[in-house]
């Protein structure tokens, strides 16, 4: 029986309590899925002290996933690829994962909200009907003035053989690996 991910009774980690009460009405429009038997999901955060225009300009490129993805070698899209939804990317993963290519469709760009989102949809890999939505928030930080909070979930089948924590654990441990890279390089351009 399915039910409806919680993502919004629990501050994730890398937000404080006031921040995630902000953000909280975006966790329920757009990190919000069913789950069914068998799949697990999480939503995680990071602070990125950019602005949200800067840290936007680097994740919407669904063509350029390697600019802030750590395991990606190469991703390549059709030649007559135009940034829209439904337009799929083949990523060739680096060695050392469970995985060695990935395709992937662009499910959700929207560029006046900041969300972006794709699925799994073929490839090399253990990640069956891996679903993800990404957003980008303007938020105010005492310390720093304004920034941004990048929220990313998911919902995926749990493996056979693996158990739902390990699987989580595994998801979770790329995307927030993924998040502190877009937070550094997105940090880098705004000091240019």
């Amino acid at each position: 029986m399915a039910a409806m991910t919680a993502h919004h009774l629990t501050v994730p980690p890398g937000l404080t309590p006031e921040e995630f009460e902000f953000l909280k009405p975006a966790v329920i429009e757009h990190h919000n899925y069913r789950i069914d038997s068998g799949q697990c999901s999480s939503l995680l955060a990071q602070s990125v002290h950019a602005p949200p225009k800067e840290v936007w300009s680097i994740l919407r490129r669904f063509d350029k996933p390697q600019t802030y993805k750590h395991f990606i070698k190469s991703c390549r899209v059709r030649d007559d690829f135009a940034m829209e939804v439904g337009e799929l990317r083949d990523v060739s993963v680096i060695s050392g994962l469970p995985a060695a290519t990935s395709t992937e469709r662009l499910d959700v760009l929207d560029d006046e909200r900041r969300v972006t989102g794709f699925s799994i949809v073929g490839g090399d890999h253990r990640l069956r009907n891996y679903r993800s939505v990404t957003t980008v928030h303007e938020v105010e930080q005492r310390e720093v003035g304004i920034c941004s909070v990048v929220m990313e979930s998911y919902v995926v089948d749990v493996p056979e053989g693996n158990t739902e924590e390990d699987t989580r654990l595994f998801a979770d441990t790329v995307v927030k690996l993924n998040l502190q890279k877009l937070a550094s390089v997105a940090e880098a351009r705004a000091c240019d």
